[in-house]
């Protein structure tokens, strides 16, 4: 988690502002440095996962400028830390209402009701739970949702992934380069993937394949030891021994609040190339609106995008 003891409390009616931005992940992060630099006194609302997902990451080491790698939490400390420098103001506050109908843009929190000339959204996305027993539990000690994040810590170890989709299949063929074997687990008979990449790892010596099977559990003390698993079609339940859970049956956008508001495709918000969203002042980055990377670096950079399209929006109506 990010150091929270240099967040305020805001006031009831925290005031009028040039710049919110909810969320707190490296999208919002970054758009809170490039904002704050053009002296725009940006507030952001770290909902209730500061440093976003990244921070759940136990080692990032595909970030520019750590060569050994980084902690999520830090990351997302020193990100927080470089836009506070420059005048970025961080409020523990979650958004529960949102009205784009008319500019100023009224945002209702937890604490109070802010508003704003411009709003830039990186809620984020959250990657979809089995929900079954130990799963919560482990996550982070064997259970992950992203490969190119965790792949490495199962060099030559066994693990499993859980979905037949097209991340299911991607992420099982990054993982080769890593794990000893993958074992695709699936609850139908045949895969949901494209063609192309069913073809890629059927054909692939390490991946396995599990079928109609479900995961009912997780096991382990300190660690994954095992999968619970029930055949659909006979109901025969066994226990496959491994290293890690993979799980990737899909991500959820976490753009409820502007539904009916914005334009959106399967609850991700359209953007143009500048980040603009589909109305006049409204910016999106990172997860809430990109259903192809989920990494830190994409998200990061899409902020700061925002931040100057927001910038430039500005500019123009002063």
């Amino acid at each position: 988690m990010l150091n929270l003891t240099g967040l305020s409390t805001p006031q009831a009616t925290p005031g009028h502002l040039r710049v919110l931005i909810l969320g707190a992940g490296p999208a919002g992060l970054s758009a809170a440095l490039y904002a704050a630099r053009a002296e725009l006194q940006p507030v952001v609302l770290t909902g209730i996962q500061p440093g976003g997902q990244a921070a759940l990451t136990h080692t990032i080491e595909n970030y520019p400028g750590f060569p050994q790698g980084v902690g999520g939490a830090e990351l997302g400390e020193l990100f927080q830390r470089q836009a506070e420098r420059f005048g970025a103001r961080l409020e523990f506050d979650s958004a529960s209402a949102v009205d784009l109908s008319r500019r100023p843009f009224r945002v209702t929190a937890d604490n109070g009701e802010y508003t704003a000339e411009v709003l830039i959204i990186t809620t984020g996305a959250s990657p979809n739970h089995l929900d079954i027993p130990g799963e919560s539990e482990l996550t982070g000690k064997g259970v992950s949702y992203c490969a190119t994040c965790d792949g490495w810590f199962f060099k030559d170890k066994p693990v499993v992934v859980i979905g037949g989709g097209d991340s299911a299949l991607e992420e099982s063929l990054f993982l080769t380069r890593y794990a000893s074997s993958v074992t695709i687990i699936h609850r139908r008979d045949s895969l949901r993937a494209g063609a192309v990449l069913q073809k890629r790892a059927q054909e692939n010596p390490s991946i396995h394949f599990i079928w109609d099977t479900i995961v009912t559990g997780i096991s382990g003390s300190q660690k994954v030891e095992a999968v619970n698993l029930k055949n659909v079609k006979t109901g025969s339940e066994t226990s496959f021994p491994t290293a890690g859970v993979f799980i990737f049956i899909g991500h959820t956008p976490n753009t409820q609040l502007f539904a009916g508001q914005l334009a959106m495709e399967k609850g991700y918000i359209k953007v143009d190339d500048r980040m603009q969203a589909s109305l006049p002042g409204v910016f999106a980055a990172g997860e809430a609106c990109d259903p192809a990377f989920r990494q830190v670096i994409t998200s990061a950079g899409m902020g700061a995008a925002a931040a100057i399209s927001a910038t430039r929006f500005l500019e123009h109506e002063s």
